[in-house]
């Protein structure tokens, strides 16, 4: 499904978000950047918009992984166009299994992915694996606003507004009805962030971004 939609994933969106996104990985990748790692592993890196802003934010070294190699040959596209391929490289793996050796990233970031994921269990305790001790996760995802006026007009646009134009731009209406779906079943903010303690980081925190349309989760593997 994402190879498919891999050309037109970044134009909706940012349509379909109205450009919001934009804001909130400014945020998220603040987080990582403040903290100076060398060596980032962006994780469902998809076409690359994460992994660019942590490399133009002063990281030296990012490993994008994604399973899907559509999208990482968009993000390859736009890595030499900006001129960062020095700095960025992109893999195909499997965040439930991945390749590397226990300790290797001073930070992990998944960005608008982790709702993908089909074991998110796993998926953490594979990345409480490969961070090194005092690294930090920063998860930023999707999340549907606790006022219930916001809530509905949240699944109005959502579950209509959304698909319709995702279709009518991606042409792949299954894509666009997905998406919402796997917004909406995501775990509330309490499980997840109790998920995130359970595979081992501790000061694990939650903040709302835009009235709670978006949220940053982080936590810290201990030294």
């Amino acid at each position: 499904m994402f190879d498919h939609i891999s050309p037109t994933y970044d134009k909706l969106n940012h349509i379909l978000s109205l450009s919001i996104d934009k804001s909130w990985r400014k945020k998220a990748v603040r987080m990582i950047a403040d903290r100076q790692p060398q060596q980032v592993l962006d994780i469902a890196c998809g076409t690359g918009d994460f992994s660019i802003a942590l490399a133009k934010a002063g990281v030296p070294k990012v490993l994008g992984i994604d399973i899907s190699e559509g999208m990482m040959t968009i993000g390859r596209a736009k890595i030499e166009q900006q001129g960062l391929s020095d700095r960025i490289r992109f893999q195909q793996e499997d965040s439930e299994a991945m390749s590397f050796a226990e300790a290797s990233f001073d930070a992990v970031s998944v960005a608008f992915g982790i709702r993908n994921f089909e074991h998110r269990e796993r998926a953490l305790q594979e990345i409480y694996r490969v961070l090194r001790p005092g690294g930090i996760l920063m998860v930023l995802e999707l999340s549907v606003p606790g006022n219930r006026i916001l809530r509905g007009l949240y699944k109005l646009y959502f579950l209509h507004v959304l698909p319709a134009v995702g279709k009518m731009i991606s042409h792949d209406p299954a894509a666009y009805k997905y998406l919402p779906a796997s917004v909406l079943n995501f775990p509330s903010p309490e499980t997840f962030g109790q998920m995130v303690r359970d595979a081992g980081f501790s000061r694990v925190e939650s903040k709302a971004l835009t009235f709670g349309l978006c949220r940053i989760f982080s936590g810290i593997k201990n030294a």
